[in-house]
């Protein structure tokens, strides 16, 4: 049997750092597109909110809050599935999972 030890670079590089910056990566990716994505969706509901005053279109209030219900499960949807994509990449997933946390607080 070979002598490892768990403590060498090699070792930890390849175990612990590895998926964390994969993981700071993925999150702080994740980060700017929500960001973008709230940006985008802000300026869809001001330009409906004008289009609604002026008459051209009717927005009711539970419509819009139908929208927005299907827009942060689908948000959810997509961290859980970000989230157990990189929990495969250690054993328990803590580091590549700790980066993406780590990512998506910055900025």
């Amino acid at each position: 049997m070979e002598n490892q030890d768990i403590l060498s670079s090699t070792a930890l590089m390849g175990n612990v750092g590895e998926p964390f910056l994969l993981g700071f990566a993925v999150g702080y990716f994740a980060k700017k597109m929500l960001r973008f994505l709230l940006f985008l969706g802000g300026g869809i509901v001001v330009a409906l909110f004008v289009a609604d005053y002026y008459g051209v279109i009717h927005l009711s209030d539970s419509q819009l809050l139908h929208f927005t219900d299907m827009a942060a499960n689908a948000a959810k949807n997509s961290s859980d599935f970000l989230l157990n994509r990189l929990s495969q990449f250690t054993t328990k997933g803590v580091s590549a999972t700790g980066g993406f946390m780590l990512g998506f607080k910055m900025a």
